[in-house]
């Protein structure tokens, strides 16, 4: 059973009664379709993505890496943006696999790099998955602030913008990735939690101002999951103990976890959503 496997009504069917006998949900192998029950009949939606050019930028490792690769089960050609070299680079990092996926080095805190891209004529579905974070107060100096600013929110719409053109072409979907330190305060981390904050309100701003182009942008906002930017936390004892005690779930989230959120927001599901950022944390921002 793949993660990526969808959940449908067990026995949902037409019948004579107006509405079906729900049994409970049964979990399906159903890669590319999710049957859904709507005003008393079911319809089935296609959640295949063959044909589908996705961009994945940060999706070398962690959260982007396992959207990539839901993506790409899902029959997209994928490619993702990474900070090293060759993709040969990340073979022996956790949390990275490269396999079938396309790979581009591009330093997305460099806006000229990213400003002499080739677009190409059309995008379907662009995932803004790149992040930074620096610890030890460094971010409450300027050469700290800056390095994550430019990263986490500079980038993004820097990049959001040079691909404009070819998300328009294909009526495409945006998704940026943030975090729900976007909707809280983090004491030690002042650069992180504004671009996140700055993170939500784009995905806003950027939903209204490109709907009309027949874009629809949404986020995602994760929790505590377990990569390289969270192993301050999650490789820590005292303090891993501590965050799941917070977390309604009591379990770290994973990168499957965001994948499925990722593929409801670029799909026929999700068709009259726009602007909105998903928390996908277990229940932490409920505490």
């Amino acid at each position: 059973m793949s993660f990526v496997d969808l959940f449908s009504f067990q026995n949902c069917q037409l019948s004579s009664n107006p509405m079906p006998r729900r049994t409970g949900w049964t979990q399906v192998r159903a890669k590319d379709m999710f049957t859904q029950y709507i005003f008393g009949r079911c319809e089935t939606v296609d959640l295949s993505f063959e044909n589908q050019r996705v961009l994945v930028v940060g999706g070398s490792s962690g959260i982007g890496n396992g959207i990539a690769r839901a993506f790409l089960e899902h029959g997209a050609e994928v490619e993702v943006w990474g900070t090293r070299p060759t993709a040969s680079d990340y073979q022996a990092d956790e949390g990275s696999d490269l396999t079938g996926l396309q790979y581009r080095c591009v330093n997305v805190a460099d806006e000229t790099a990213v400003s002499v891209i080739d677009p190409g004529p059309k995008l379907d579905v662009l995932v803004l998955c790149q992040g930074t974070v620096r610890y030890n107060r460094e971010e409450f100096e300027q050469p700290g602030w800056d390095t994550v600013m430019d990263v986490n929110i500079n980038s993004v719409m820097a990049t959001a913008r040079r691909f404009h053109p070819a998300l328009k072409a294909a009526s495409g979907a945006l998704i940026i990735v943030s975090s729900v330190a976007g909707f809280n305060a983090s004491i030690g981390n002042p650069a992180y939690t504004a671009s996140k904050h700055a993170a939500v309100g784009l995905t806003k701003t950027l939903g209204a101002a490109w709907a009309r182009d027949g874009i629809r942008v949404n986020g995602l906002a994760p929790g505590l999951v377990e990569t390289k930017l969270t192993h301050v936390t999650t490789k820590n004892d005292k303090r891993l103990a501590g965050s799941l005690r917070a977390i309604p779930q009591h379990r770290l989230g994973t990168p499957e976890d965001m994948a499925g959120v990722a593929l409801f927001l670029a799909s026929p599901l999700a068709s009259y959503v726009t602007g909105h950022t998903v928390i996908v944390d277990g229940g932490l921002s409920l505490q």
